[in-house]
């Protein structure tokens, strides 16, 4: 059957009104575009075509307290003229499988170029998009195959992890937190790979504001030679070191750092030293930090404002926060058994979330606010049982229900940060003292 049939399928079958609010931002042609150049379209009449599969990915993103077979037919996905129950859960899983990841991913990063850069060119600072570069952690479902591919952190009294992890790094729009790029993959890999892969992202004309951990000459430097004026923004770490060149102003110098031999050795095209810009602050409370850049010219970029726009980095943060306690409901786990599953279902929650935090950069701009003075929890509840809620609703008053959502949903604006306030990172749980479970060598089971 032609990709194009299939669609007018999708876009005649009973229910998918719900989707209105969410599929106004993706072009049609994008999810057609992802099927084919991954092969992976329909070719022939099924159950769940590989369409509807992809927003039912999206959908098990958002509803993450119902399950799968429940999602699929609360949002009614299936073809004209079905009756009965919209799909079994074998019919789900194998949906799921025939697509894969890679129409998810292709879908994702089309979609985040369009939406992530056009935000971050909206609110730059000086001329520069402003971006930001963390890593953090997922918890797998303990599988056989997860454990073998993805690994398990090991260290610290306990021993290893009890469940596999993942690593996940990506670029984020600061001022809109929409992610722009992603990599992930084994635990065991570092950050700084993953980081390394989301270069090519990352667009002239911007700032990349980075967690100390990222500073790395072979790192910074390819950031930097990789297009025109793509510049970095960290913290020094306590053992970096440098040599003082000129002092630009109060606090304000420029410095000469080593290359280390350890990193000129793995890549000799190194220089033996590079320049960055040192700038000194102290905020009061706390210790004096050191910040370093490339932003090396002190009139086009001032001091004062770097140090107030290096405290953006905490956006991307936040970012995580809302994916791991508002989407996940802080359960941490993705619901995947295979490594093909939760790179599938990892690329529909950050799409999903995208999804999330565009509607909510619109409503921003009808209210008249930064994206980040409307709530999350507010807006994805509302999105939810909206979605829901059309499921059952007549067409026609879809329309006039979603503007009202809108206008509700500006009653959920948030009040004005007080950058004052300083929260320390200390540890709010305590490790349990019972032993921990493990697992036998010979059968798997838990003793």
């Amino acid at each position: 059957m032609p990709i194009g049939h299939a669609l007018e399928f999708v876009a005649e079958a009973p229910g998918l009104e719900t989707f209105d609010n969410f599929r106004s931002h993706i072009d049609p042609s994008w999810i057609q575009a992802a099927l084919e150049s991954t092969g992976t379209a329909s070719m022939r009449r099924r159950r769940l075509p590989a369409e509807q599969v992809i927003w039912l990915v999206l959908g098990i993103a958002l509803y993450r307290d119902r399950s799968i077979v429940h999602v699929a037919d609360s949002l009614d996905l299936a073809l004209p003229g079905s009756s009965g129950p919209t799909a079994s859960s074998s019919a789900v899983t194998q949906a799921r499988s025939r697509l894969g990841a890679e129409p998810m991913e292709w879908l994702f990063r089309t979609c985040s170029d369009e939406w992530a850069h056009k935000s971050a060119d909206r609110h730059r600072w000086r001329g520069l998009a402003i971006y930001g570069v963390d890593g953090t952690t997922l918890r797998l479902p303990d599988s056989d195959k997860n454990r073998e591919h993805f690994g398990l952190p090991s260290g610290g009294p306990r021993g290893s992890a009890a469940y596999p992890q993942l690593r996940l790094v990506c670029l984020a729009a600061l001022r809109s937190h929409l992610i722009a790029a992603a990599s992930f993959g084994p635990y065991s890999t570092g950050e700084n790979a993953y980081a390394a892969d989301l270069w090519s992202a990352v667009p002239d004309s911007s700032l990349c504001i980075l967690d100390r951990n990222f500073l790395s000459a072979a790192l910074l430097l390819s950031l930097v030679q990789k297009g025109h004026d793509s510049h970095w923004l960290t913290r020094a770490k306590t053992t970096s070191k440098w040599e003082e060149l000129e002092c630009l102003g109060e606090d304000d110098y420029l410095v000469e750092m080593k290359v280390s031999p350890q990193a000129r050795s793995k890549d000799p095209s190194l220089p033996q030293t590079w320049k960055a810009r040192a700038i000194r602050y102290q905020i009061r409370g706390s210790k004096p930090q050191w910040l370093l850049t490339s932003l090396l010219d002190p009139q086009a970029y001032p001091a004062r404002e770097i140090v107030e726009i290096y405290h953006e980095r905490w956006e991307i943060e936040m970012g995580y926060d809302e994916i791991k306690t508002d989407m996940l409901d802080r359960g941490e786990t993705i619901r995947s058994k295979s490594p093909v599953g939760i790179r599938q279902e990892l690329w529909g929650i950050l799409l999903a979330f995208n999804l999330v935090r565009l509607e909510m950069e619109r409503i921003a701009d009808e209210a008249g606010v930064k994206p980040t003075r409307i709530s999350f929890v507010a807006a994805q509840r509302f999105i939810c049982d909206e979605w829901m809620w059309s499921a059952g609703a007549a067409p026609g008053t879809i329309p006039r229900h979603l503007k009202k959502l809108r206008a509700t949903i500006k009653r959920f604006i948030l009040p004005k940060r007080r950058s004052k306030r300083r929260y320390p990172r200390a540890v709010k749980i305590k490790m349990s003292s019972y032993p921990r479970k493990r697992r036998s060598s010979q059968d798997g089971d838990a003793k």
